[in-house]
């Protein structure tokens, strides 16, 4: 068996939390809204996260558009980093992650040059991220969009619907 399968079969029998461990990640506490919204809103057992930007520490992994200033495999790293912060939302929710259900829907902006057409390309690095934190419970429904800008210079900005609640 190669490494990377049994790394897999390793996570399987792992929590959400494990699983992040295992991974290396630590969940930050969730960025400060940028303007006059909150970060998340529970109803109904959904939690809404406004649009996550990829920031560690106050500061964007990168700026600019997707295949311009960008390249693909540091856009992906911008969108996995996005994934990392909506899961700060859960937790400023109070949710744990293993209180987390389902992650439903993605909705990704990815900044995009002229002729650019990998949004869904780079929107796998969240995609393949929660699918690793979650397993089945991170497949989702997603939509990758091209915009001519997003909010303070970012290339990528993703929007989460989560079902959450005790299991």
């Amino acid at each position: 068996m190669n490494a990377e399968y049994e790394r897999a079969r390793e996570l399987d029998d792992m929590d959400p939390s494990e699983r992040l461990a295992a991974l290396g990640i630590t969940v930050p506490e969730a960025p400060r809204p940028a303007a006059a919204y909150v970060g998340h809103v529970l109803s109904d057992g959904h939690l809404y996260t406004a649009g996550q930007l990829p920031l560690v520490d106050g500061e964007l992994l990168a700026e600019g558009r997707v295949g311009d200033a960008v390249d693909l495999t540091r856009a992906t790293q911008c969108a996995r980093q996005c994934a990392i912060n909506v899961l700060a939302q859960v937790q400023a929710a109070g949710y744990a992650m293993e209180d987390v259900r389902r992650i439903v829907k993605l909705t990704v902006f990815v900044a995009s040059a002229e002729g650019f057409t990998e949004q869904h390309l780079v929107a796998n690095g969240a995609s393949e991220f929660l699918g690793k934190v979650f397993g089945e419970a991170g497949s989702h429904v997603r939509s990758a969009v091209g915009v001519a800008m997003l909010p303070l210079n970012s290339p990528v900005e993703i929007e989460a619907l989560i079902d959450v609640g005790p299991r």
